[in-house]
């Protein structure tokens, strides 16, 4: 079978690949050339000339095809259109963090699968259904191209395009390893945030096996009946049950918990949801970060300034933790939240 690089670390290079001659060493530098330099080199120091010839009789390097690309003029984010081992698109988008001078950087978005089951009914993508998986190549050539295509470095990635990321979990932790890896985009694990709709079961698993990315939790409501309203994956993975499993993920980690609040006007900005919220997770370390809804159908809106700011207001005196306006940029390129749609039309 073939070996697909850009889909394994590079210790399972080594691994496949021992007995064709390639070192840890030279396992490390393949994956550095594949990740930044997009392909086996034709010579490396030190590497006879026969074990490449097997390198490349054996392994193959896949690459997505970049179908479109758009920049918002108005706050510089840049949506991808991709298509990779499947016949349907989907999208990355490049987050700009140009504000310090001498270090400016970019978050790359992924998507882990092309649509999503999880139904959330103020989401394009969710109104998709799932399509398929990705392929862990097919999450780090997101990052690899975003890269090559850009002026400043890529410091984080977020999984929080197209799809539900621990329902791909296998793919998703591989191409988190990958992108962490140094040979690989070294990417910091500490930057790398995965988000999730409430998937209990996964969220149990990266407590098992101490994952040590960032985990982000969309909640929407304190109110069970009004969440499964929004977000039907409350019907399977409750409240009480996530509310328990991010509990034993703080005790395991110490980590705190990123609560993603998506602000729908006249739904989920009222003090009563606020005081809800603070029982919900008291004793439990969060951060809320409050983000404007984008609804294409125009069933549900953004808040108002007033509505916005009395809701942030009633946090702040419920909660002792940090809530947070996250700016969702990219609107008038259909690149914010929730309006990624794999649809090069839009």
């Amino acid at each position: 079978m073939t070996i697909l690089l850009k889909n394994h670390t590079s210790a399972e290079l080594h691994e496949a690949l021992a007995d064709a001659g390639v070192t840890e060493r030279t396992a490390r530098r393949l994956q550095a050339a594949v990740c930044r330099q997009g392909g086996i080199p034709a010579t490396m120091p030190e590497v006879p000339a026969r074990v490449l010839a097997e390198v490349r009789r054996r392994a193959s390097v896949p690459h997505l095809a970049r179908l479109a690309k758009a920049c918002a003029p108005r706050d510089g984010f840049v949506k991808y259109l991709f298509r990779g081992a499947g016949p349907d698109p989907f999208e990355a988008v490049r987050i700009p963090l140009l504000h310090r001078p001498g270090d400016e950087k970019y978050v790359v978005c992924v998507s882990s699968q092309v649509g999503c089951a999880m139904g959330c009914v103020f989401c394009a993508t969710g109104r998709m259904g799932f399509v398929r998986d990705l392929a862990a190549w097919e999450i780090v050539d997101q990052v690899v191209q975003v890269q090559a295509d850009s002026e400043h470095p890529v410091r984080g990635v977020v999984f929080m395009g197209m799809g539900e990321p621990l329902l791909n979990y296998e793919a998703v932790m591989r191409a988190a390893r990958i992108l962490c890896e140094p040979c690989g985009m070294a990417i910091s694990a500490k930057a790398i945030t995965v988000s999730t709709a409430g998937i209990v079961p996964g969220i149990r698993r990266l407590t098992a096996e101490r994952q040590p990315y960032r985990l982000a939790v969309s909640l929407a409501s304190a109110d069970p009946e009004c969440r499964r309203g929004l977000m039907p994956v409350e019907a399977t993975h409750s409240t009480a049950n996530l509310m328990a499993a991010l509990r034993e993920y703080h005790a395991a980690s110490g980590r705190r918990v990123t609560l993603a609040w998506p602000m729908l006007a006249g739904v989920n900005t009222s003090e009563a949801e606020a005081r809800r919220l603070a029982a919900l997770t008291r004793g439990l370390p969060v951060r809320v970060d409050l983000i404007d809804v984008n609804d294409a159908t125009g069933r549900f809106r953004p808040p108002n300034a007033a509505e916005l700011n009395a809701f942030r207001d009633a946090l702040r005196r419920c909660l002792a933790a940090p809530v947070v306006r996250r700016y969702s940029g990219g609107v008038d390129i259909q690149a914010g939240c929730g309006m990624l749609a794999g649809d090069a039309t839009r």
